[in-house]
Order: C-alpha cells, then sequence, then structure tokens
C-alpha cells in the first residue's frame, strides 16, 4: 500500500473509533502536561494546576492538522498560543490572567471536540450536518 493509503485508512479509523470516556478536568491536565506543577488547595480536596506551561491539544487524526493551545506567561500577565500542527506560527491571545488563561485553553479544546465529534458523525451518518463556520469566525 502507498503512504496516501496508510493516511487515509488511519483517518477513517480514528473517525470511526468510539469516544474515550472524559476524564476530570484537572486530571486530564496533569496528565497531558506532566511539566504543570501540580499543589494542593487549602481544603485539599483538588489540585491547582499552574498556568504556564499548561496545555490542551484538538482532535485529529492528523498531526499536522492538530490545534493546540499553549498558556506561556509574558511580562504584563498570561497569553494563550494557538498553533497548527507543528510549525504553524500562533496566533497569540492576550493578556489574561492564568485562570482566564486556562479557561481559554479549555473552552477552544472543548469547541474544537465538539466540531470534530459533530463532523465524524456526519461522515457516519449518526447526526445532522456539522455546523458550517464562516472563514471570518462566523457564529454557528
Amino acid at each position: 500500500m502507498s503512504i496516501a493509503t496508510d493516511h487515509a485508512l488511519a483517518t477513517i479509523a480514528s473517525i470511526l473509533a468510539p469516544p474515550r470516556a472524559p476524564r476530570d478536568k484537572d486530571m486530564l491536565a496533569l496528565s497531558e502536561n506532566p511539566a504543570a506543577a501540580a499543589k494542593s488547595t487549602p481544603d485539599a480536596t483538588k489540585p491547582v494546576v499552574e498556568p504556564a506551561g499548561y496545555s490542551k491539544t484538538g482532535p485529529g487524526p492528523m498531526a499536522a492538522l492538530r490545534f493546540k493551545w499553549t498558556v506561556r506567561h509574558g511580562d504584563d500577565g498570561y497569553y494563550v498560543d494557538e498553533t497548527v500542527g507543528t510549525c504553524s506560527v500562533p496566533i497569540v491571545n492576550g493578556p489574561m490572567s492564568g485562570e482566564a488563561a486556562i479557561q481559554f485553553a479549555d473552552d477552544r479544546a472543548r469547541e474544537a471536540q465538539e466540531r470534530f465529534q459533530a463532523l465524524k458523525n456526519e461522515m457516519i451518518g449518526q447526526g445532522p450536518p456539522a455546523p458550517f463556520l464562516a472563514a471570518s469566525g462566523g457564529e454557528k
């Protein structure tokens, strides 16, 4: 088989694969980015994740098309760098507070997962057509 056929089969397999069960948000953050420091809160009920170095990766079968959101600390607050693949120039969002930066990355990753799931369901005939987003970042 050719490389193109291998990629096509891998893409089809990832689309047809059952979705993974969601995990707790804080545990997901720690497992995706072990470099993020975790500290105990005063009530010791859940860990607190340091914003700098926090990252989320979007869904998709090919790394060249996968979104990634990385939180970094700047001179005047926290910034979220949004990239596609490994060689793109980041779109920078910020400055914002550390909590807002984490929330921004989480929201963008959740939205990407929802859009990917809708497209996947449309492709296998298990749902309505995926919403079309205008190139200008229009509404759903």
